[in-house]
């Protein structure tokens, strides 16, 4: 009786160490320096590409404070093809929902955390608090970005007011793309933690302006959307984010090569293009685009006469499924650019998670097809 009863003392105060409340401490730490025994966090959560990935913790290279930061290595290789990578800070380290971990962070408001790059220009496509799933999901989950990160130390915050904390086993999560980082990218991250404000108010999912980008050019900040949603004979395709053939405008255009194998037997395939990367409905992401009332884009043929049986923006459907859709189809494309023209009017933009798509099939294009896409926008 004696064990038992220490045991459940033990549990008592372990479940009373981790729930946190604004009038006892007004600072709760990710990551303050190697080591340190106030890193409640791991960053263990790899995903993507975790092959391009390196990262030392106790880099001593100019730290934000302290004695270290963390420094990572993106190489942008596509280790495991999928042309992305991100890490999650987890508790217990690895815990991806299965276990009970975490901390109930009610009363505080705020996550804050410095980072640089090493060169200046990196281009981080989202940090997020919470968002794991599992039998132990956690209670929430808020996002930020893109951001492109300075040569300096620069303090970034995510919005946690009226957030409900109770439980966070993921603590902090970033992703980055080859297509906004084709070279790769060395970052640091330093000063991780959960804070209160008293003065932060509520924010709701920002009302995006016009025009807004699918797809600008390689690397650039504005692309808002990953094309990762590869669908069909997805073994037949493959995108160049930055070919120098003939752009329409700017550096780069997207040059799209569709060959005729049949690789997986669908005879058809298509791309997405996903916030964030991979997302079929079951991640909270996407972006409010109500103010758009077209969507633009140019195109064209390496030959002429490919068909396209569909261009689309929306429909993905899931938890999390697109507000609405609208396409147009099927489209014969020209040897010289032409812009195309997608009618949102009527349409409910409020949430868009699939923000361009095209499919199209052997029948129509029994030798294949490459094509260019350029100039992709929301406006």
């Amino acid at each position: 009786m004696k064990k038992l009863l220490g045991l459940v003392v033990v549990a008592a105060a372990f479940f009373t160490c981790c729930s946190i409340h604004a009038e006892e401490v007004k600072s709760f730490s990710v990551y303050s320096d190697a080591k340190s025994p106030d890193n409640r966090y791991i960053p263990s959560g790899w995903m993507g590409d975790y092959g391009d990935v390196s990262m030392d913790d106790k880099s001593m290279d100019e730290p934000h404070s302290g004695t270290t930061s963390i420094k990572f290595v993106y190489t942008a290789k596509k280790a495991q093809n999928q042309g992305w990578a991100g890490i999650y800070w987890q508790n217990p380290a690895n815990n991806w929902g299965s276990k009970k971990g975490g901390f109930d962070l009610t009363g505080l408001n705020k996550l804050t955390f410095w980072a640089r790059g090493a060169k200046g220009g990196e281009v981080i496509d989202k940090f997020t608090v919470g968002g794991i799933k599992g039998t132990y999901p956690d209670t929430t989950e808020v996002s930020m970005g893109p951001v492109e990160l300075t040569s300096s130390w620069q303090e970034y915050s995510v919005n946690l007011a009226g957030k409900d904390l109770t439980y966070i086993n993921g603590a902090l999560n970033w992703v980055i793309n080859a297509d906004s980082n084709p070279e790769g990218a060395t970052f640091y991250i330093d000063d991780i933690k959960f804070g209160y404000d008293a003065n932060l108010k509520e924010s709701g999912r920002k009302l995006q302006e016009m025009p807004f980008y699918i797809y600008a050019d390689r690397g650039s900040i504005s692309n808002h959307f990953i094309p990762s949603g590869w669908m069909g004979d997805s073994s037949d395709l493959k995108i160049d984010t930055g070919t120098l053939e003939n752009p329409y405008f700017g550096k780069t255009a997207l040059k799209i090569t569709y060959v005729n194998k049949a690789s997986n037997g669908a005879r058809w395939a298509g791309m997405y293009w996903q916030n964030p990367p991979n997302n079929w409905g079951g991640v909270d992401g996407g972006f409010d685009l109500s103010k758009a009332t077209k969507v633009t884009f140019w195109a064209r043929g390496a030959k002429g006469g490919e068909r396209i049986e569909e261009f689309k923006i929306g429909g993905i459907m899931g938890e999390y499924s697109d507000s609405d859709s609208a396409g147009i189809g099927p489209v014969v494309l020209e040897q010289d650019w032409k812009q195309y023209t997608i009618d949102l009017k009527g349409k409910d933009m409020s949430y868009i998670i699939g923000g361009f798509a095209w499919a199209t099939n052997l029948d129509v294009n029994p030798d294949g097809a490459v094509f260019y896409l350029d100039e992709i926008k929301y406006e």
